[in-house]
């Protein structure tokens, strides 16, 4: 039997093909340790906090009345432009890394594009923020509302007393006392409204950042990071940044933890003293989201636990990180477990006497113009989105039923939705509502997420199918931009585009719902910072008729419901 010269050709392709195959499986190779090195991940960290920082420097310079709806709008095209321009060059640097010396920096530039567009999608909202807070120095609400008693309880931790809530979350209060002692001679209101704008800036660049410990960077930025722009907020921006940084911090845990059996113990011990830091800071910072997630992360910590071999390191892995939580948190846990248990919600508001079972939106105690609420759906009265969220929940464990990253967040949806519905069955008999409604971003979140996996875990099964029918991963090609088949360099591009259209849509429209008016909606915080007098007993710039007092237009209290 003879083979011929193009049937040799195959053979050894293939055999090619089946040598990498085992080689990627076995071991990781030198693609995925360029991909993972610390260096570069700085790099990409460097390159999205700089990115979020450029519109609203930008903002500053505009000359416009913030309390007039023509600024306002001309605000935002202003800075979409200035947002797209950005995005575009990024783009074009991607292009032009896939044409020059065969695409050999197409990875390298990919990813610190993929993080710039992370920065300039926040850096939009804070710059909105700016546009929004143009001639006032009050943070939005000025000292009224949460903004008040942040700012009061900020003052006294950073002069050494206690704050008015033993329960509050301590970490923000002390950033902020001592922000305010650094940066703005002790002056915690003039320094929220920094912190406002900073921390929605610092959104986008540190959700990118956490979904890099599992995803590559587009896929982190198309399968994480938008999905968490539908929460992104202005006013108080750490409790939801914590919600939706713990998502991707708990399901790397719950990867590790499946690993850790068969991994050396010098990794497993100081990955659990990480991941135990982390999360203590992060529980200081609010811990609200906790009590949603414990039971659902605790049946995934079950399900993937090294149950057949390293059952030592597994224990020693949870050990060490349930220690090093206590180590930074475990005053405050303690502080929650006692105090904590008396300090009761009497305050209904407007999603409390809505159907629990609609989380699809979150309106906040101003809910603006509501009419029929939820809205009418087209089936059973659910609408389609919500469908299309059901039907990815199941689609996703389909796909990915053996995949911690999927199995984990089913589980934490799961759990809110059984505290959401635990909580508010109990609503008529204790009088209380315990905060359940903020379920409704968690559950969101989360439901995004698997929408958005179904995506990611469909193109991996398009890329083995590729990879099996005998087509080749482009040489030199890197997992950091997860490349399986020949034209997914142009599908990078293209991704890319796509995501940065719709992250400057997103930011636009997030951005704008903190553009003043004196309405029933969050557009009242910063209308409210326009009318308190300054500490020189002058109004700020743009007071509506030039008027002010010292707490400002308080027509919001009439407004709550």
């Amino acid at each position: 039997m003879t083979v011929s010269a193009e049937d040799a050709s195959r053979l050894s392709l293939t055999g090619a093909r089946a040598r990498t195959a085992v080689s990627t499986r076995g071991h990781r190779t030198g693609a995925d340790r360029r991909a993972s090195s610390p260096l570069l991940l700085a790099g990409e960290a460097v390159v999205a906090f700089l990115a979020a920082l450029v519109l609203p420097l930008l903002a500053r310079g505009f000359d416009l009345d913030p309390l007039d709806r023509i600024a306002q709008v001309s605000g935002l095209a202003a800075l979409q432009f200035r947002f797209a321009l950005i995005g575009l060059a990024l783009l074009a640097l991607t292009v032009v890394a896939l044409r020059l010396r065969a695409g050999r920096h197409f990875d390298l530039v990919t990813r610190f594009a993929a993080a710039g567009v992370a920065g300039l999608a926040s850096g939009f909202v804070a710059a909105g923020a700016v546009v929004a807070l143009l001639g006032t120095p009050w943070p939005m609400f000025g000292l009224n509302g949460d903004s008040g008693r942040i700012v009061e309880w900020a003052h006294a931790v950073a002069n050494g007393q206690p704050s008015g809530s033993p329960v509050y979350p301590p970490l923000p209060l002390y950033t902020l006392g001592y922000y305010a002692e650094w940066f703005r001679g002790g002056n915690t209101a003039y320094a929220f409204k920094d912190l406002q704008i900073l921390g929605a800036a610092g959104f986008g660049p540190l959700v990118y950042l956490a979904w890099r410990m599992l995803l590559s960077p587009v896929r982190a930025l198309a399968f994480g990071v938008l999905p968490a722009f539908a929460l992104i907020d202005a006013y108080k921006p750490y409790s939801q940044t914590v919600l939706v940084l713990l998502v991707p911090v708990l399901v790397a845990l719950v990867v590790e933890l499946r690993s850790s059996g068969t991994a050396p113990w010098r990794p497993v011990l100081l990955k659990a003293a990480g991941f135990g830091a982390a999360l203590g800071v992060l529980f200081l910072t609010y811990s609200g989201w906790f009590l949603w997630s414990a039971a659902g992360v605790v049946v995934a910590a079950l399900l993937y636990f090294p149950w057949r071999t390293g059952r030592a390191k597994g224990l020693a892995f949870l050990g060490v990180t349930a220690a090093t939580f206590l180590a930074v948190a475990g005053s405050y846990l303690l502080t929650m477990l006692t105090v904590g248990q008396d300090t009761k919600d009497f305050n209904f508001r407007f999603d409390n006497f809505t159907d629990p079972a609609y989380f699809l939106m979150w309106r906040t105690d101003m809910p603006g113009k509501v009419g029929e609420w939820p809205p009418p759906g087209e089936f059973g009265g659910v609408g389609l989105f919500a469908v299309v969220m059901f039907v990815c929940l199941g689609a996703a464990l389909w796909l990915g039923l053996r995949k911690p990253l999927v199995v984990t967040i089913c589980c934490m949806f799961a759990s809110a939705w059984l505290m959401r519905m635990y909580i508010a069955s109990h609503m008529y008999e204790t009088q209380t509502v315990q905060l359940y409604t903020r379920t409704n971003n968690q559950l969101l979140y989360c439901g995004l997420i698997i929408c958005a996996l179904v995506a990611h875990l469909v193109s991996l099964r398009l890329a083995e199918r590729r990879t099996a029918g005998g087509e080749l991963t482009p040489a030199g090609a890197s997992t950091a931009s997860g490349e399986a088949f020949p034209n997914l360099r142009a599908a990078v591009v293209g991704t890319l585009f796509a995501l940065l259209f719709l992250f400057g849509t997103v930011s636009s429209s997030m951005a704008d719902r903190y553009m003043p008016a004196k309405e029933n909606s969050y557009r009242i915080l910063p209308w409210v910072s326009h009318t308190v007098q300054k500490l020189d007993g002058s109004c700020p710039k743009f007071a509506p008729g030039g008027t002010c007092s010292k707490d400002g237009d308080q027509s919001w209290s009439s407004m709550i419901r």
